[in-house]
């Protein structure tokens, strides 16, 4: 219990950091975010699949895991929406995509070693793509494929699928800095998540309730399932579990915003759900490291 904490108590205190400063201090935090989305994550990601320890093809089947346990939340979600009356283009992509970078790739981190940022960084890219292609169809009824191609940490991911596939290794004057920009990128996302919650009230706090408790059933229920028949190694199956029950992404809340899909509604779910993760990601990595 104690290494739990240890693991969970860096990641919420920095976000408790944020969100005083920004209660503070009067933030503007879109530049910042901005460079976190066009230099640092790009960096991180560019370092994390150009190393030579990275095989791609060893995460095949986790790609898969990834993307057949969204879709599958997505339609439990579905189902949910359908039997309470929500709407479903603000509530099924919240349940869907989750904070799997500004949350996930941290705690894979502390809790897991360096060793378990690959798998992590794969899921989080699989969640991604799917959040600017299918997310942003099911909220606003269309998809920008050339602002997806456009996107830096896509080119980052090309870059550094191209380099390995190639097996070519950055001389240290370039590695370097990319490495250095990339771990900005770790603390960067929790610090601003912090502030974004200012910005975030809780009048509808029932269906953020809701949210709270089939995010991770959505999740998890689809997740012990495919640990069960796909061929994933040990670290792969612990990321994917982990994966399973983090809270809906912040991305979800900008996104209805823009559509003005119940953005009320959605940023409820965002703050309620990032709240109770706590409990939730407790529970996770107490079982992940008894079973391990």
């Amino acid at each position: 219990m104690t290494q739990v904490l240890g693991v969970l108590l860096p990641v919420f205190l920095i976000i408790l950091v944020g969100h005083l400063y920004g209660r503070w201090q009067t933030s503007e935090i879109s530049t910042i975010n901005r460079l976190n989305i066009d230099v640092f994550l790009p960096a991180l990601v560019i370092d994390a699949l150009a190393k030579g320890d990275f095989d791609v093809f060893s995460y095949k089947w986790l790609v898969l895991g990834g993307l057949i346990l969204i879709l599958l939340s997505g339609v439990v979600a579905w189902l949910v929406a359908l039997r309470l009356k929500y709407s479903i283009p603000a509530f099924v992509p919240t349940m869907m995509f989750n904070n799997s970078g500004n949350m996930g790739l941290p705690i894979a981190v502390l809790a897991f070693s360096e060793s378990a940022l690959p798998a992590a960084m794969v899921l989080f890219l699989v969640s991604n793509t799917l959040h600017f292609t299918l997310g942003t169809y099911i909220v606003g009824g269309r998809i920008s494929w050339l602002k997806l191609l456009s996107l830096p940490i896509n080119i980052a991911t090309v870059i550094g699928l191209s380099l390995n596939f190639a097996n070519i290794q950055l001389i240290e004057t370039i590695a370097l800095p990319i490495q250095m920009l990339g771990q900005v990128a770790i603390p960067v996302m929790l610090f601003t998540l912090g502030i974004r919650m200012i910005d975030i009230d809780f009048h509808a706090w029932k269906i953020g309730v809701v949210g709270a408790i089939v995010c991770p059933l959505s999740g998890l229920i689809p997740a012990i399932f495919l640990i069960w028949i796909l061929p994933l190694d040990l670290i792969q199956q612990q990321q994917l579990l982990l994966f399973s029950i983090f809270p809906p992404a912040v991305m979800n809340y900008i996104l209805a915003e823009r559509y003005q899909q119940q953005p009320g509604n959605v940023a409820s779910m965002v703050v309620i759900g990032n709240a109770s993760s706590l409990i939730t990601i407790f529970l996770m990595l107490l079982y992940l490291k008894q079973a391990a």
